[in-house]
């Protein structure tokens, strides 16, 4: 990953699009993925793309698309989106100390996904002011983009594809998790992160194997920040009870 301060916003741009590439990995298959499931529930090609486009939050559409080819009321579906996409209020705030000041950040938050986030929370402290909107928005462009891509592509032909290579059906669903991973793993380097993440990861499996998967994520979430702020806080206690006998 190139570390070097970009010299002008289009080259901000260009490097966020080839730093957020890896993303590709994780996104084409389980957007084609989302397309054929999609299309296989009713749904037509153009509003899956659609779906993809306007709403953008990977689990989610998956949940949204299987609970309306269900027939669950409109009230019930969007309660249920929004609460899996209750992790964000999470985001938010790691994210916000990098910000710069511009009108557009509110609309760029479309982009904001799971590894848009992981990245961008690595890469925008190392960038100068300058260059960090230019970045965001290429990384978060390309990522927004592949995934209308993807889903296009398994809506109109997804199905012809799992069809010529039957494994590819069980692949594709670990696409996304295995690129997670990936981003997550980098974090454990410290006793404090370690402890934040190990314990977000047993809550978020707990919560699932008691079956409360739709809200496995967010109080996995929650569980995992609230860890990392009270290691945060003890660290501190700890230090201010060194430093008093020291002084005594």
């Amino acid at each position: 990953m190139n570390l070097q301060a970009t010299s002008s916003p289009t080259r901000a741009w260009l490097t966020g699009m080839s730093e957020a590439v890896p993303l590709l990995g994780g996104y084409v298959p389980v957007a084609i993925s989302f397309g054929l499931i999609a299309t296989q529930a009713g749904f037509s090609a153009w509003e899956a793309v659609a779906i993809s486009t306007l709403i953008y939050a990977g689990a989610s559409q998956f949940l949204f698309v299987g609970m309306v080819a269900a027939g669950a009321p409109l009230w019930l579906v969007v309660a249920m989106t929004l609460l899996i996409n209750l992790r964000h209020v999470v985001y938010a705030p790691n994210l916000a100390p990098w910000l710069t000041p511009s009108r557009l950040w509110p609309w760029l938050m479309h982009g904001l996904t799971d590894q848009i986030f992981a990245l961008a929370h690595a890469r925008l402290p190392q960038l100068p002011a300058s260059q960090r909107l230019g970045w965001y928005t290429g990384a978060a462009l390309l990522a927004w983009l592949s995934w209308i891509g993807g889903t296009a592509l398994g809506a109109l032909i997804g199905g012809e594809l799992v069809a010529r290579w039957a494994l590819m059906g069980e692949i594709l669903p670990f696409a996304l998790p295995a690129l997670f991973l990936v981003l997550v793993a980098p974090r454990f380097t410290s006793r404090r992160w370690s402890l934040a993440l190990g314990l977000t990861i047993f809550s978020a499996l707990l919560l699932t194997l008691l079956g409360l998967t739709n809200v496995a994520i967010p109080l996995a979430a929650v569980c995992g920040a609230l860890c990392f702020q009270l290691v945060k806080f003890g660290h501190t206690a700890e230090r201010k009870d060194t430093q008093g006998e020291r002084h005594e």
